[in-house]
C-alpha cells in the first residue's frame, strides 16, 4: 500500500525536479497556491481503513445529531413539562428523553474519539512509511542539495502536526461544521425571521476569516520551515559533539541556537497573534448577532408569536451554532498548519531520483566476473556544475585485475566509485560491469555484485550483528565469524560485553577508529562480491592491524576484480595496476618500480606521502 500511494503522489503537481533543492522560497509559493486543497494526501492513506473512517464518520454524525436533539428536548420541557399555575404535569418523560439524548451523545462521542484517534496514528504511520520508503529510492544526489536533517524533521514535526489534524482537527471540523448547517435548518424551522436576521451576520465572520486566514496560513508554512532549521541545527551540533568541545565552542553554539529558537518564536509569535485577533473579532461579531436577534426574540415572545420552548430552543441551538462557527476559526489555522505539513511532506514524495530503474533491464552475465570499464567519461556533481570531476575517462579493468588509483586531492579518484555504484550517471561516456551498461541494468542486481569499504566507516546504531549482516543478511553464525576473523576483527568483537549482541552506539561510538574499519572490511568480506570498491581501507588501522588486514584483504582479492584507492605504499606496491589520476584524468599508469622511474606525479606522490626515494 505506501508504495501505491507514493506512486499516486507522483501524478500530482508541485513536483520536485530531479536534484533540485526544496527551497524555502519554492515552499512558500506552493504554499499559498492553495493550502487546503493539501489536505488530499491524507485521504490517500485514510481511504486504505474504510471500517474506520465509517465507524468515524457515523459515530460524527449520531454526536452531532444528539447534539442539535438537545435543544428540541428542552423545548419540549418547557412547553409540554410544565403546565399552567396549579397544574401538576408529568415531566418524567420528557427528561427520560433528555437523558437518552445525553447517552447517544457521550458514547457517539467515545465512538468518535477512538476511531479518528486509531485513523490519526495509522494514517502518520503509513505516511511516515511511504516517505521514507521513498527517501531509499532517490540518489545520492538528492541529498547532496537537500539536508538530511531537514527531511529527518519533516517526518517527525510535520507528522505530528499531521497526526493532531487527522485524530483530531479534522473531527472537530466536521463535528462542528455538522452541528452549525444543522442548527441552521432547525433555527429557520423555528423562528424564520430571526434566524434570517441571524445570517445577516456570517458576513462580517466570514470576511475576517478569508482575509485574515491568508496570513495565518503564511506564518503557519513560515513556522514550521524555522521548526524544521531548529531540528536540523540540533542534529548537526551533536552530531559533531566531539569537535565543538574540542574546539570549545560551546558557547558559540548556544547562542546560534538561542538565535534559531528566538526566530522560531518570533514567527510563531506573529502567527498566533494573528490567529486571537482573527479568533476574538470572530467570536465578537457572533455573541454580538447572537444578543440582537435575542432582543427581537424576547419582543416576539412578548407578543405571543413565540412559545416560551421556542425560544429558550432558539437561543440554545444558537448558542450551539455560535461555539461551532467560533470553533471552526479555531481548527482553521489548525488545517492549514496540516496543509502545509502535508505539503512538505508530497514535495519528499513527488521528488523524483535522477537515478531510475530501466523499464526491461537486461540481465548481467549468470557467471560474475566483475570486469569493469569506463568508456570517455565525462562528470560534473549537480551541486558543482561548473567544476567537472571527470574529463573523457577512458579505463577498462580485466576481471580479477587489482588496479590502485593514487593522486591528489579532487583528482576525481571517489568519484569513479560513486560511478561504478551507479548513484550518479556521467554526463558523457559510459561504465559497464561485465559488459552490461550501468543505465540498461537492474539496480539491484548491479549493486550486489559489488561490496565496498569507505574511507569513512559507517556503523549503523544497531549491534554488532547487524551492521555485519549488512554484507549479507543471511549470512550464518560461521561465515560472520570466518570474516571477522580474515578482517582481524574477532578478537575485540568477542571482547565486548554482549559479544555480537553488543549495541555500538550511535556512528559506532563504543569502537576505536580502527575498529570501526576492521568491522567495515569483516562486512565486505562477508559481501563475498566479483567487483570490490576499497577507499583507503586500511587508512584507520595500526601498524600491526594494517599487516593482518592487509593479508586478508589480498586473500580476499584473489580472483576478483578490485579498485583501491589508497595512499599506503603497501598497498600500491601490490596492485597489478596504478593509475595515477590529476584533475579528473589519467596522466600515468603502470606498476611501481615503473612509476617511481617516471620521475612524474606519481613520484613527487611517494616522496610526500610514503616517504619513499625516487
Amino acid at each position: 500500500m505506501p508504495a501505491r500511494q507514493a506512486a499516486d503522489m507522483a501524478d500530482t503537481p508541485n513536483k520536485t525536479t530531479p536534484g533540485e533543492p526544496l527551497t524555502a522560497d519554492d515552499r512558500n509559493r506552493s504554499g499559498r497556491a492553495g493550502a487546503l486543497p493539501k489536505l488530499r494526501l491524507l485521504w490517500r492513506f485514510a481511504h486504505s481503513y474504510p471500517v474506520a473512517v465509517s465507524g468515524a464518520v457515523i459515530s460524527l454524525v449520531a454526536a452531532a445529531a444528539a447534539t442539535l436533539a438537545i435543544p428540541r428536548g428542552i423545548r419540549q420541557v418547557i412547553d409540554k413539562g410544565f403546565a399552567a399555575p396549579g397544574a401538576t404535569p408529568d415531566v418524567a418523560p420528557y427528561f427520560y428523553g433528555l437523558l437518552a439524548i445525553v447517552a447517544v451523545l457521550a458514547l457517539a462521542t467515545a465512538c468518535r474519539f477512538y476511531f479518528v484517534s486509531w485513523l490519526g496514528e495509522r494514517v502518520v504511520a503509513d505516511i511516515r512509511l511511504s516517505v521514507q520508503g521513498h527517501l531509499l529510492t532517490l540518489s545520492p544526489g538528492f541529498f547532496e542539495e537537500n539536508r538530511p536533517a531537514e527531511i529527518a524533521s519533516r517526518l517527525t514535526a510535520d507528522t505530528a502536526v499531521i497526526e493532531q489534524v487527522v485524530g483530531t482537527t479534522i473531527s472537530v471540523a466536521l463535528r462542528n461544521l455538522v452541528v452549525a448547517i444543522g442548527g441552521l435548518i432547525y433555527l429557520f424551522a423555528l423562528a424564520p425571521k430571526l434566524a434570517g436576521l441571524l445570517l445577516l451576520g456570517i458576513p462580517l465572520v466570514v470576511g475576517p476569516i478569508v482575509l485574515l486566514g491568508r496570513r495565518v496560513r503564511g506564518f503557519s508554512r513560515s513556522s514550521q520551515d524555522r521548526v524544521a532549521e531548529l531540528g536540523a541545527q540540533v542534529a548537526e551540533t551533536l552530531g559533531a559533539i566531539r569537535i565543538v568541545q574540542a574546539f570549545t565552542q560551546e558557547d558559540r553554539e548556544t547562542s546560534r541556537f538561542a538565535d534559531t529558537v528566538e526566530r522560531v518564536f518570533s514567527t510563531a509569535r506573529r502567527r498566533i497573534t494573528l490567529r486571537a485577533v482573527m479568533t476574538g473579532i470572530v467570536i465578537g461579531l457572533i455573541f454580538g448577532a447572537i444578543t440582537l436577534v435575542l432582543w427581537e426574540g424576547a419582543m416576539d415572545v412578548a407578543a405571543g408569536r413565540l412559545s416560551g420552548g421556542d425560544i429558550g430552543a432558539f437561543v440554545l441551538t444558537g448558542a450551539l451554532v455560535a461555539g461551532a462557527a467560533g470553533a471552526l476559526t479555531e481548527v482553521y489555522g489548525d488545517l492549514l498548519r496540516g496543509a502545509g505539513a502535508a505539503g512538505r511532506l508530497s514535495e519528499l514524495l513527488a521528488a523524483e531520483s535522477t537515478i531510475r530503474q530501466p523499464a526491461r533491464p537486461i540481465a548481467l552475465p549468470e557467471a560474475a566476473r566483475g570486469g569493469i570499464t569506463f568508456e570517455n567519461v565525462t562528470f560534473r556533481y549537480p551541486s558543482r556544475p561548473d567544476t567537472p570531476s571527470l574529463i573523457d575517462f577512458s579505463l577498462d579493468v580485466a576481471p580479477g585485475e587489482t588496479v590502485a588509483i593514487v593522486g591528489p586531492s579532487g583528482a576525481g579518484k571517489s568519484t569513479l566509485f560513486q560511478l561504478a555504484q551507479r548513484f550518479y550517471d556521467p554526463q558523457q561516456g559510459m561504465i559497464r560491469i561485465d559488459g552490461v551498461a550501468l543505465p540498461q541494468a537492474d539496480l539491484r542486481a548491479l549493486r550486489q555484485r559489488i561490496a565496498v569499504v569507505p574511507q569513512d566507516s559507517v556503523i549503523f546504531a544497531a549491534s554488532a550483528r547487524d551492521n555485519l549482516r549488512y554484507g549479507r543478511w543471511d549470512a550464518s553464525e560461521d561465515e560472520i565469524w570466518r570474516a571477522t576473523d580474515a578482517a582481524n576483527a574477532t578478537d575485540f568483537l568477542k571482547a565486548l560485553p554482549q559479544g555480537l549482541e553488543s549495541h555500538l552506539g550511535e556512528g559506532g561510538a563504543r569502537l576505536s577508529g580502527g575498529q570501526r574499519q576492521r568491522l567495515a572490511i569483516a562486512r565486505a568480506i562477508l559481501r563475498d562480491a566479483p567487483l570490490l570498491l576499497l577507499d583507503e581501507a586500511t587508512s584507520a588501522l595500526d601498524s600491526e592491524s594494517e599487516r593482518l588486514v592487509q593479508d586478508a584483504l589480498e586473500h580476499l582479492m584473489h580472483n576478483r576484480t578490485t579498485l583501491v584507492i589508497a595512499h599506503r605504499l603497501a598497498t600500491v606496491r601490490n596492485a597489478d595496476r596504478i593509475i595515477v589520476m590529476d584533475a579528473g584524468r589519467i596522466v600515468e599508469q603502470g606498476r611501481h618500480d615503473d612509476l617511481i622511474a617516471q620521475k612524474g606525479l606519481y613520484a613527487r606522490l611517494a616522496r610526500l606521502q610514503f616517504d619513499t626515494a625516487a
